[in-house]
């Protein structure tokens, strides 16, 4: 575990902002080692100030609450500044890592690839949003926390050790001395104190991480429905949906109950653990109190140097319960993490090369399913500029996977694909995928609407039947809420003839279409983009008659061509 919070840690600090995170960082160990210096001047304030107390030393008095303003006031600038230093540094920190998460998300298709191809691999979502920032937050304030406590506890136990004197132990006619014995007490308590607290709390782990991974699946099934909402009012399929909201919601409780029950059993320790660290010093260094070896300020501050040292060894103990919840994230984001790096490793079995003529080959080409069976078998086949071939076939045979094969997202094969390097393919899947922002955007995707804009959009979506939408272009709404899948596909058309490519393929992209506007939509490529060809998958008869040749999947590997006279 520590090995992969390492790995993920140091990817920021070996970064191009390494200095200034550095620089950040050492500024704010600075402020806490300050901190725990203004606690040290505290202390020795507790014996001079209770010492006067009890000497009725009204003339050392005011000098003396002067003397602790100074200090709290240094204390407080240096604990504010070194909250928001590290704020400030987390800020840094979640920028980089999520734009390095996000970039290694989305290249490569890993964002699809990771869906298709590791089904655990839940949520990416909120590994991204939420894991990075918990991650980057608990490391920060478990290693700065550490790091203080750790610096108070080599200050504050030499205080202690010397406060505390000799212990004297009769033992018969033996007398067994004990120096600094309030340090050996102290370490006593704070060891068995942990280790208790490791025994009571370590379930905690495994209930934070199916807590988050819970709390996601619920949220991703209300997402669901959002994006789904029409295609399950047509269903009526209300009671369904409300069930598995129900039923993931009820692993959210119960899981919860878990984390509560156990969390009470933790908070009953600590609180319990605490509340006798108070009493505790007090009962070991009343002896020598009232035997007149010590006076009230000694007392008070051999008290708050125990205290101050009894903390800096409870520091896991009062941690615990957040350091089950970064043990959880590390396990989230190490996960994620590995996944993205195995599927990024996993070899595309199409190896890729340069096409001398004018068009796609595919030689050899066995397309498999993740477990070894063979989709297709040995295809050779030829994509000629301005051609219109169509892929068909029985449901299972392999068609939409060839689609994938061909676009480099599906890498289980074998075979050689030859492609001219100045070729722009264009991939359209049966649902368009309309993004957020204004229509003309959404038309252009996935280019940016060009400064200079040439195309007369007006005039392609009346060629379509769109004409409606032609004064609408600049409104920002959720076009694939407001749009029928017909109208999407019909937009999916115009971003062809925008885009311009060499090649493009179509997964069933007319299937909301009419005949009439099928027809038209394929018109419109043949007569502004003549030279481009043009793959699709379909089962309609109607398609058939806009196609030069049939690629027929059958079945079981075989495939044939029909080509037409």
């Amino acid at each position: 575990m520590a090995k992969n919070a390492w790995i993920m840690m140091r990817s920021y600090w070996k970064s191009e902002e390494r200095w200034w995170a550095r620089g950040l960082l050492a500024v704010i160990v600075v402020l806490s080692l300050g901190q725990v210096y203004m606690l040290v001047l505290l202390n020795q304030w507790n014996n001079d100030f209770y010492n006067a107390l009890q000497n009725y030393d009204y003339p050392s008095f005011w000098p003396l609450i002067g003397h602790f303003t100074l200090i709290a006031f240094i204390y407080i600038i240096m604990a504010v500044y070194a909250v928001y230093l590290r704020q400030m540094l987390q800020i840094k920190w979640r920028t980089w890592m999520t734009r390095h998460y996000l970039r290694s998300w989305m290249a490569k298709q890993v964002y699809y690839k990771l869906q298709v191809l590791n089904a655990d691999m839940d949520n990416p979502d909120q590994r991204i949003s939420e894991d990075i920032n918990a991650f980057i937050e608990l490391t920060l304030s478990l290693a700065l926390g550490f790091l203080t406590q750790l610096t108070t506890l080599l200050a504050f136990i030499f205080v202690l050790w010397n406060l505390s004197g000799i212990l004297n132990i009769p033992l018969g006619d033996t007398v067994i001395s004990v120096p600094g014995y309030m340090v050996f007490l102290c370490l006593f308590y704070s060891i068995v104190g942990t280790w208790l607290a490791h025994k009571v709390g370590r379930r905690l782990i495994s209930l934070n991480y199916d807590q988050q991974r819970y709390e996601a699946d619920f949220r991703f099934n209300m997402v669901r429905v959002r994006e789904n909402s029409e295609s399950i009012a047509f269903y009526q399929g209300e009671l369904p949906e409300l069930e598995g909201f129900e039923d993931r919601f009820k692993r959210v409780i119960k899981n919860f109950w878990g984390l509560m029950k156990r969390t009470k059993l933790l908070n009953f320790y600590i609180n319990g653990y605490g509340q006798l660290a108070i009493i505790f010093p007090v009962l070991m260094a009343a002896p020598k109190y009232f035997a007149g070896e010590m006076q009230l300020g000694g007392l008070m501050q051999t008290l708050s140097a125990f205290g101050r040292v009894q903390d800096a060894l409870s520091y896991f103990v009062n941690v615990y319960d957040s350091i089950a919840k970064y043990v959880a994230v590390i396990r989230r984001l190490s996960n994620f993490t590995d996944h993205m790096e195995e599927i990024d490793r996993l070899q595309p079995g199409f190896a890729r090369t340069h096409s001398q003529e004018h068009k796609m080959v595919l030689r050899n080409m066995d397309i498999l399913l993740p477990d070894g069976k063979k989709l297709l078998e040995g295809l050779n086949f030829e994509i000629p500029a301005g051609e219109y071939i169509l892929i068909s076939g029985k449901s299972g045979t392999g068609k939409s996977t060839l689609l994938r094969a061909l676009a480099e997202i599906w890498p289980y094969g074998q075979g050689s694909i030859a492609i001219p390097d100045d070729w722009r393919v264009m991939f359209l899947p049966q649902r368009p995928y309309l993004p957020l922002g204004t229509l003309r955007q959404a038309i252009y995707y996935p280019q940016s609407v060009p400064k200079d804009e040439a195309a007369d959009l007006s005039a392609l979506l009346a060629e379509l039947g769109l004409e409606s939408l032609a004064d609408r272009l600049d409104e920002t709404d959720d076009w694939s809420r407001i749009l029928s899948l017909g109208e999407q596909q019909r937009i999916a058309f115009i971003r062809i003839i925008l885009f311009k490519p060499q090649l493009v393929f179509l997964d069933e992209s007319t299937s909301a279409m009419d005949e009439g506007y099928e027809a038209k939509s394929y018109d419109m490529l043949r007569h502004i983009l003549p030279q481009m060809a043009v793959v699709s998958v379909g089962h309609r008869s109607s398609i058939v008659a806009r196609h030069d040749t049939v690629l027929r999947l059958v079945g079981n590997g075989a495939w044939m061509i029909e080509r037409k006279l």
